[in-house]
């Protein structure tokens, strides 16, 4: 006996790249075996993902996975809006039709005015015709032409505002996306009823095409910084999720789980090949360069709450469940619901790079006190309620430090400006000296102290007829590097300017030149 089941989707859990559909059903059944059928699946679902449970006097014999061929969609939304655009499609052809009928009627009239109109005239000239029944046919005519024009005029005016109709309608079509076969997947469970009544089938299995992506915003507020999580659920399917139990989980589930193994590391002899002469004249020659480098008064109202999602973690992953269920239809769109709100300590400073621009970066060194592991993914970021840009987020484990670029602020100025640059001629036998100073300032103009982080390089010499000597920094600097990179920090009070001075001299050696030089 073949029953089929209605089982209705109760729950989804969304993973970053795939998602897991559960359906539940009840099928009557009598003692004996029995073949139920929970059809209208997706078909790209995985096969091999396909999961079977339930409850009652039943057992599972087997589960078996087969294509369901329709001729039309059975998608009731997608049919909706097909034949909204087909009925629209023929609105259109009307007015074809119409302007075509109008379009002969017009050009008969034109031929008519033109025929009687010499006929008239010949009239006319042999007294044969009065004028005033020749006006009376010719204003008829010309009335006549003049309506056909206006009716054609208020067709294609018409026919405008059906064509975007029909357009818009194409494009939700396209949108849903069905260009595909109306064909879908079914799957038939052989049972072995014990007794009649009725048997609970739960049926779950993975798709493609739907994943969730993660959003934040990043507010900095008094030394703290509040990041808000958010979760992007789309899909593309083929079947809507209704309001359900919806989670996301941060786990990535594969057909194949293979853990890799080490293949032979080998080192051999390189033997170049001999090259051709032509070859070998092409490539004589110099090396090729490398490129250089509160509303007053009155109370101030308590922020709104979120409501976050509840966590569940595993051994590798966690799975996230929104306060409330969230439909998310087939298509294009993604629906957002909130993951969770974590408010961290913050160290914040500013820091800035003259070399390459005046701007003063404000940066938070944040550690993760949360118990979350946050995905990558996009964020926005505020200074209290305003909006100053967007940076990404890597992934970030509990516990783990990390610096957040928070934006330019411009109540820090820095300069940067070249104070001095020498060139000396070399004598017998002595070196050549190239001499730069630069001048930097940094003033502090916003209300509170900053600690602003300056870093600048010297240059490193790679070539022992070059040697960096004579080098001056004032202050001296917190760091400087094998790299030549030089950091110094300083701590601003409200209004206060201070100077950074450095200079060097480079000698080289007579007749030698030397590349990647700049002031």
């Amino acid at each position: 006996m073949l029953t089929r089941v209605e089982a209705p989707i109760i729950a989804v859990t969304v993973y970053p790249g795939q998602a897991r559909i559960t359906r539940r059903g009840v099928v009557a059944v009598k003692t004996g075996e029995h073949k139920a059928v929970v059809g209208g699946l997706p078909l790209a679902l995985h096969a091999d993902s396909v999961r079977v449970s339930g409850r009652g006097a039943a057992t599972v014999l087997g589960v078996d996975v087969v294509p369901e061929h329709h001729a039309q969609t059975q998608d009731e939304a997608l049919a909706g809006l097909e034949e909204r655009r087909d009925a629209l499609r023929g609105r259109l052809d009307r007015f074809d039709d119409q302007d075509t009928v109008l379009a002969a009627r017009a050009e008969l009239l034109g031929a008519l005015s033109a025929r009687t109109g010499g006929a008239f005239a010949q009239a006319l000239a042999k007294g044969e015709a009065e004028p005033a029944r020749v006006a009376e046919v010719g204003d008829a005519l010309a009335g006549q032409y003049a309506d056909v024009l206006a009716q054609r005029r208020e067709l294609a005016e018409a026919r405008q505002r059906v064509q975007s109709e029909h357009d818009e309608a194409q494009r939700r079509v396209l949108d849903r996306g069905r260009a595909r076969t109306p064909d879908q997947t079914a799957v038939e469970v052989e049972l072995d009823a014990v007794q009649d009544g009725e048997v609970e089938l739960e049926v779950s299995y993975l798709v493609d095409s739907a994943g969730w992506t993660s959003r934040y915003d990043v507010r900095l507020t008094a030394g703290r910084l509040r990041l808000t999580w958010y979760g992007l659920v789309s899909q593309h399917s083929g079947e809507d999720w209704p309001e359900c139990d919806l989670r996301l989980s941060t786990a990535r589930p594969t057909r194949s789980v293979v853990v890799p193994e080490l293949s032979p590391w080998y080192l051999r002899a390189h033997h170049p090949l001999p090259q051709p002469m032509a070859a070998m004249a092409a490539s004589a020659g110099p090396p090729p360069t490398s490129p250089a480098g509160p509303a007053r008064g009155g109370p101030v109202p308590a922020p709104m709450a979120e409501a976050v999602a509840a966590v569940e973690h595993g051994a590798a992953a966690a799975t996230y469940q929104p306060t409330r269920p969230v439909a998310v239809p087939t298509g294009g769109s993604s629906h957002r619901t909130t993951v969770a709100v974590v408010d961290l300590p913050a160290a914040v400073d500013h820091v800035t790079v003259p070399l390459r621009g005046p701007e003063a970066y404000l940066r938070a060194t944040v550690a993760n006190t949360s118990e979350h592991t946050l995905r990558p993914g996009r964020a926005s970021v505020f200074h209290d309620s305003e909006f100053v840009g967007v940076t990404d987020l890597e992934l970030w484990a509990p516990g783990e430090e990390v610096e957040l670029a928070l934006g330019v602020d411009d109540r820090v100025r820095v300069e940067r400006e070249l104070t001095k640059r020498s060139v000396g001629k070399a004598v017998m036998g002595g070196a050549r000296k190239q001499e730069v100073a630069y001048r930097i300032k940094v003033g502090n103009f916003g209300p509170d102290t900053a600690r602003v982080t300056v870093l600048d390089q010297l240059p490193v010499s790679q070539a022992e007829a070059a040697v960096v000597r004579e080098v001056v920094t004032r202050p001296q600097p917190a760091r400087t590097t094998e790299l030549g990179e030089v950091t110094w920090r300083l701590d601003l009070p409200p209004g206060r300017t201070e100077e950074i001075i450095f200079g060097f001299r480079v000698d080289v050696a007579k007749g030698v030149a030397i590349t990647g030089w700049r002031d």
